[in-house]
């Protein structure tokens, strides 16, 4: 099995919502077709993957755990279109696909990601959920709005845009992915708990420590896959990092010193996993795949 195989079908439920949401946005057709190539060209749907499963393993209502899952990969897809604009990392290429401001144009991108960010937030707070109170549904609105802006992914973006060229200190390194990869996967656990039963609310805090051990493994294992993985597997080019001067884990330890931090990440985060008194096999499989992708 690999992680596109294991997240199909969650792929396949998110995608389905997420393109009924779209449809509908006729105001301006470019920026409507532009939100689509966004969000709907490919991707693991890994973050709203581990919204469902944790959501699952907490007793949610699945459709409550649809909503949450849509609004993280909607966060996640306009900050991509965002990171990709030639003031940020000029990228070209994206999930194999011509990023968003090369398909249509760099305005147009700019305004996609807006209203990416707005749709997520819409959607959470659009209805009442079945099976979560309001107090936890406002908390739902809060974790992701947190984890997006200036005390998450967009104070890591910033720390790796003036970091670039420099060599940064592995604490310091350590930092900026918690923020910039690593606030939206650990928000992506937290969400899952929130959709769940009252009684796994107290597990909430070892969920959220198992994705943040995660969240910085899948950084490292993306640093690696930069030097040794092949564009067309990846997506975009193979060694952009280094080509841009871009901070990593193998620039500051090599591959082997990398790939040592990656199994020692892995490790504290199915250690996390056997603190949660319920069945977490899904997780550890999910963590096992993720962290051996080629891509």
């Amino acid at each position: 099995m690999t992680i596109n195989s294991l997240t199909a079908d969650t792929r396949k439920q998110v995608d389905t919502f997420l393109q009924q949401k779209l449809e509908p946005l006729t105001l301006n057709k470019r920026l409507s077709q532009a939100m689509q190539h966004g969000v709907l060209l490919g991707g693991k749907r890994i973050r709203p993957y581990l919204v469902m499963t944790v959501a699952d393993i907490c007793g949610a209502n699945q459709d409550d755990a649809l909503r949450a899952a849509a609004a993280i990969e909607l966060i996640h897809a306009y900050s991509l279109i965002h990171d990709d604009l030639p003031a940020m990392d000029d990228d070209d290429l994206r999930r194999g696909q011509p990023t968003c401001h090369i398909a249509y144009d760099e305005a147009t991108a700019i305004l996609a990601g807006d209203a990416l960010q707005t749709l997520a937030f819409e959607i959470l707070t659009e209805s009442n959920m079945q099976d979560i109170p309001a107090e936890r549904q406002l908390q739902l609105v809060h974790v992701l709005a947190k984890a997006s802006g200036a005390r998450g992914m967009c104070a890591g973006q910033a720390i790796d845009l003036q970091a670039t060229a420099k060599n940064l200190t592995e604490s310091a390194l350590e930092q900026m992915h918690l923020s910039k990869t690593g606030a939206l996967i650990t928000a992506a656990a937290s969400m899952g708990v929130l959709c769940g039963s009252s009684d796994a609310q107290k597990w909430q805090e070892k969920f959220e420590q198992f994705a943040r051990y995660l969240g910085l493994a899948f950084q490292v294992q993306d640093d690696i896959l930069d030097v040794v993985g092949n564009t067309e597997a990846l997506g975009k080019p193979q060694g952009s990092d280094a080509a841009s001067e871009k901070s990593t884990y193998v620039r500051l330890l090599g591959i082997e010193g990398a790939q040592r931090r990656l199994q020692n990440l892995h490790n504290k985060a199915l250690q996390s996993l056997s603190d949660i008194p319920y069945n977490t096999d899904k997780l550890e499989q999910f963590s096992d795949l993720l962290l051996k992708r080629d891509h």
